[in-house]
């Protein structure tokens, strides 16, 4: 199992992950070390036990902000997929519609042709 080693708030830990994820955990690593040294501009030195409490509720926050945005694009997707299902069958009657229409207006053209055609004196 690979080692990473990792800096988080001037402090170094030594982390095992799983192959390949290497990049990724140094990346998550980065993420929790600025938001700690956000926090510290942000509020002082009030020592590394509330800083990192502090980033954890933040970034815990995020997180249930994140999961609520995607509960809420879920949702607008079934909706849309439920749209897009109800339009298709409305596409499907208006199709009939439409045709039924056309073979109407061709029956009365042809009539209408057929008056012209038998008015007309040789």
């Amino acid at each position: 199992m690979p080692q990473v080693t990792v800096t988080i708030s001037g402090h170094t830990y030594r982390m095992a992950c799983a192959e390949g994820e290497e990049a990724h955990l140094q990346g998550l690593a980065r993420s929790v070390d600025e938001k700690i040294e956000h926090l510290k501009e942000t509020f002082g030195e009030i020592g590394d036990q509330r800083i990192t409490i502090m980033a954890a509720i933040t970034v815990a926050d995020e997180l249930a902000e994140a999961k609520g945005k995607i509960a809420r694009l879920e949702a607008e997707v079934q909706n849309l997929k439920a749209n897009a299902s109800h339009v298709l069958s409305n596409r499907e009657a208006w199709a009939d519609h439409i045709a039924d229409s056309l073979v109407d207006a061709a029956a009365r053209i042809e009539r209408v042709a057929q008056d012209l055609n038998g008015g007309v004196q040789d």
